[in-house]
């Protein structure tokens, strides 16, 4: 699933293309993906109307309008926007095609249809229930002791946990937890102070690094122009079974937490 570099990326990528465009037609070739509202009603607000803004909060990109609604797309497990021109060759897996006022199209292509897309007045409506974004300022080592001090899970979940804080996925959970050699199954409560700290810390800097690197490609993300990340290349545990941990040299572990795929190094993220 794309995650906050990721959707960052698109965001940052799509900025000087979108910005300012009208939005001239809708192509829904699977109209399942949109979710609100009825598709004949999101066709008739959407059409006509400008991009004003593009942000990002968690793993949810926001096309702020002209008439003051917004669209807000999920990729989910297997979602991507592709910046294309009106003839260029299909997209096999494309599910809603957006037709721009330059020529160009911004098409949402999803393998698994899974992803979601709204059009709505008020953004609280889908997005809500958000932890803090870990790259704004407000986001501090306190700010995370704060939001963890009462959680039992095991601090894997915890940081997955979109409540807590925004953003974070099972690739980068793994990244960070490796990057400050704890285990994926301690308690989020029990941590010390110094272990949060070094937590936040590696959060920033996982994360700004992935960006940097335009994201990870470990499946179907790619970025608007069609092209990987390459922040895969520089993972140390994520996505890397029985592959040697390049810390200390054991092979790389994978077990379930909480239902993810979650890898990390035996020795150097010793339980003990």
């Amino acid at each position: 699933m794309p995650e906050l570099p990721e959707v960052e990326t698109i965001k940052n990528d799509l900025l000087p293309h979108l910005l300012g465009r009208c939005f001239t037609a809708v192509n829904l070739l699977w109209a399942k993906s949109v979710k609100k509202p009825p598709a004949k009603e999101f066709c008739s607000i959407l059409i006509g109307t400008t991009v004003d803004r593009l942000s990002r909060r968690g793993k949810y990109l926001i096309l702020r309008l002209s008439n003051s609604y917004n669209l807000i797309i999920h990729l989910r497990m297997s979602g991507t926007l592709l910046l294309r021109r009106s003839n260029a060759e299909p997209d096999p897996y494309a599910r809603v095609i957006f037709d721009l006022d330059d020529g160009n199209q911004l098409r949402f292509c999803d393998v698994r249809k899974l992803g979601t897309i709204y059009l709505v007045a008020d953004e609280k409506s889908i997005i809500h229930d958000m932890g803090p974004e870990p790259l704004e300022p407000a986001f501090s080592a306190e700010v995370l002791k704060e939001r963890l001090k009462k959680r039992t899970a095991p601090i894997k979940a915890v940081l997955c946990n979109q409540k807590v804080v925004a953003g974070i996925g099972n690739m980068y959970a793994d990244e960070i937890l490796h990057n400050v050699k704890i285990h994926p199954l301690k308690k989020a409560a029990g941590l010390s102070d110094n272990e949060i700290k070094k937590i936040y810390k590696a959060t920033i800097n996982v994360l700004k690094t992935a960006i940097e690197n335009k994201g990870a490609t470990v499946s179907n993300y790619k970025n608007p122009s069609g092209e990987a990340g390459t922040a895969q290349d520089y993972f140390k545990v994520a996505h890397r079974f029985t592959k040697p941990c390049p810390t200390c040299g054991p092979e790389i572990t994978r077990i379930k937490v909480r239902g993810r795929g979650t890898y990390f190094c035996p020795k150097c993220q010793s339980a003990d």
